[in-house]
């Protein structure tokens, strides 16, 4: 016979009951930029590796910067959302192999060289002699000294990008999945699941601007890719939580019919993926006209899935078990 227990507590923390807020908007500017940033990194060096010579498109020439600069952003996000701001150094005092946060950290960090260096190697002719006149003499010789390396080593540069790029996209969802304690994130398929949604959200980003057309097409076509991914993505992890016990039910319940089930799936699956891959692929066929909100509802699908995941990873927890 099992007496009825009791258990009372007089903890009253506001941080953590009734449910965890130890995250908020910040995390979330940080996650989708950092997906964005990855993405544009990823996709404008393999357009220069597919091709074998610089973008034609003018817009793709300044993207290096622009993704170190969204990336700044971000990073500002969660330097707000530290408790201790001015201890943020000591992520780089040290690395450490198995933590998630410490690879997360150098990452970042290593982007900055290696953007750096793909930006000043993709200007034009104009665009560097511009860029050499705004310079101030004392830094000129340096200048000269880093578009030489991002010259002679141009594929290599191109190269660390991509691999810069994709450990950004995966670390984004593996901050998330490394904490067990949260059901909502306690998946293996988070990591990939975030570097794909990054992926088409680069793309994404990408194709508001005025592009080649070739350059367009084989931009949406990634996009489709990705997106396609992303959706097997998401089946997988709600099948995963659906048959993976109590623990498992209760994640998946909060997308299949718990409280984030509409925001869920009007805004993440259906048109933040289901429609834009339906109009890309129309407009691949020649029967639609490339529209603007086509990234736009990928863009606005990705800053969706970030929220979700986070706000109902943060209200689920194994204590809520029956």
């Amino acid at each position: 016979m099992n007496p009825l227990v009791e258990t009372v507590t007089t903890r009253a923390n506001r941080g953590i009951d009734p449910v965890l807020h130890a995250w908020g908007w910040e995390i979330v500017v940080y996650l989708f930029l950092g997906g964005v940033v990855a993405g544009i990194l990823v996709w404008t060096a393999a357009l220069e590796l597919r091709s074998g010579s610089r973008p034609r498109s003018r817009a793709l020439l300044p993207m290096p910067f622009v993704a170190l600069g969204l990336l700044s952003v971000g990073m500002l996000a969660l330097w707000l959302d530290l408790a201790n701001r001015l201890w943020a150094w000591r992520f780089y005092a040290f690395f450490r192999a198995t933590s998630p946060m410490s690879w997360g950290a150098w990452i970042l960090v290593l982007i900055y060289p290696a953007g750096l260096l793909f930006g000043l190697g993709s200007l034009d002719p104009a665009q560097r002699e511009w860029l050499r006149a705004k310079t101030p003499r004392l830094l000129s010789g340096l200048l000269g000294t880093l578009q030489g390396w991002a010259d002679g080593a141009r594929r290599g540069v191109l190269a660390t990008n991509v691999v810069l790029g994709v450990g950004l996209g995966i670390y984004t969802g593996l901050l998330l999945g490394t904490m067990p304690a949260r059901i909502q994130w306690n998946t293996a398929v988070l990591g990939p699941l975030f570097l794909a949604s990054g992926l088409s959200t680069g793309a994404a980003f990408l194709l508001l601007f005025r592009l080649d057309p070739e350059e367009r097409e084989t931009l949406a076509r990634w996009d489709v890719l990705a997106i396609g991914a992303e959706l097997v993505l998401i089946a997988l992890m709600l099948v995963g939580f659906s048959t993976s016990g109590e623990a498992g039910q209760l994640a998946a319940s909060n997308l299949l019919g718990g409280p984030y089930t509409a925001a869920f799936w009007s805004v993440v699956v259906v048109s933040g993926l289901l429609v834009p891959l339906a109009m890309e692929l129309l407009e691949k066929r020649r029967r639609l006209p490339f529209v603007a909100v086509i990234p736009v509802l990928v863009l606005s699908g990705g800053v969706a899935l970030r929220w979700i995941l986070l706000v109902a990873g943060q209200a689920t927890a194994f204590r809520l078990l029956p």
